[in-house]
């Protein structure tokens, strides 16, 4: 039997991988369900392509024109944002590759594991915004939750085998991004046009300003100790230019296992896909005499003071991650949009999670009004760090 797959956001890079490895192994799965926020030209020549039962626009004002060009094929158009979170629970999906970025993956996720879809998660900020209620409501429906992150790929890949045996720490890699050689002066200088310069991935835009900032190491953070149950002190950050080595996990031995290879997405997502099994791949091979060197340096604190703010956030726990995570889409946004400075986005955000109301304990319904609550503010703030 063929695994059914839905992508939630088939149009950015994950899911634009995905389907490739789809393809790849057409014998193995096929496209139930792919989703896209805007870009409906192309959401049609996926879906002519692959076929899917469904597709959905989130964008209502595109829905004509998806439509339209859909019309002759048996595939069923929807649009909203609420169609996207409706789709997970057609019987026909098996698993639920969730690519969305930022807060517009946290309901469609919450849907899928509360009709009992399995999850292959690359929208980490689901777990970043709601981790104790993601993780509490996988269990209850026994799903699986299987990072595509390369980095929780790699950990969840070290630990197959390792139930039973006490982990000591979490050691995340991060290639340092494209100003890891730069002075702090030199950072107030830097344009959107240098921070989408990424030295070893090929992302969408706002993960990529993420990687500069190093708020996506820190938001990989949130989403290990939520993943493999450990605390804030078991995880440890360390820069490995090379993005080799994506990962690893010591134990309470002193052991260390690692998981390597060259830096391509294919790998993580067909992984994902195929648990718990590992199929045949066409990707290219790691090769040591290409390598000859690895280097790990500490991260400097100063610089990216993301990295920072994302561990306090995670240690104060209850809301301060859904801030964390709200003030950095406004201000990633306005940095794209050439509206503040590269450094001015810490401040902004820092800024932002000292006047949010905290809640220690949030409901699902606390984290909707904290993410509106901290919209606001770092809109507000942003209007005072205008160039």
């Amino acid at each position: 039997m063929k695994k059914r797959i839905a992508i939630l956001g088939s149009t950015g890079s994950i899911g634009q991988q995905a389907l490739e490895v789809i393809e790849n192994h057409s014998d193995l799965f096929e496209v139930e369900v792919i989703t896209a926020n805007n870009n409906a030209e192309l959401l049609i020549s996926q879906a002519l392509k692959f076929k899917p039962s469904t597709v959905v626009i989130a964008n209502e004002n595109k829905y004509n024109e998806v439509s339209t060009a859909l019309t002759k094929s048996q595939i069923k158009v929807f649009a909203g944002e609420k169609a996207i979170s409706q789709v997970v629970e057609y019987d026909s999906i098996d698993i639920v590759l969730t690519a969305m970025v930022g807060y517009s993956g946290l309901l469609p996720t919450i849907n899928a594991i509360s009709w009992g879809k399995n999850i292959a998660l690359a929208n980490k900020e689901t777990l970043v915004i709601a981790g104790d209620l993601i993780m509490q409501l996988a269990k209850k429906k026994q799903v699986d939750i299987i990072p595509v992150d390369s980095e929780h790929s790699a950990i969840f890949q070290c630990l197959t085998g390792e139930m039973h045996n006490q982990i000591e720490k979490i050691i995340l890699t991060a290639s340092g991004g494209p100003f890891r050689q730069l002075d702090f002066e030199s950072l107030k200088k830097v344009t959107k046009n240098d921070a989408l310069k990424h030295p070893n991935w090929n992302m969408g835009n706002k993960i990529t300003i993420d990687s500069a900032t190093l708020m996506n190491k820190g938001f990989e953070a949130i989403e290990a100790k939520w993943l493999f149950d450990v605390r804030p002190e078991q995880i440890e950050i360390i820069v490995h230019p090379q993005s080799i080595i994506h990962s690893l996990v010591q134990f309470s031995d002193s052991s260390i296992k690692a998981q390597l290879g060259l830096p391509d997405m294919k790998l993580p997502i067909q992984y994902a896909l195929s648990y718990p099994k590992r199929i045949k791949s066409n990707f290219p091979r790691f090769n040591f005499s290409n390598f000859p060197n690895f280097s790990f340096e500490e991260v400097d604190n100063k610089k990216f003071r993301n990295l920072v703010l994302a561990f306090e956030a995670m240690k104060t726990g209850g809301n301060m991650p859904c801030i964390i995570n709200a003030a950095n889409e406004i201000v990633v946004n306005s940095f794209l949009n050439e509206k503040i400075g590269f450094l001015s986005m810490s401040e902004i955000i820092e800024s932002t999670m000292g006047k949010v109301s905290f809640i220690k304990n949030p409901s699902y319904d606390d984290y909707v009004e904290t993410n509106i609550e901290a919209r606001q503010i770092a809109n507000d703030l942003c209007k005072q760090y205008f160039l």
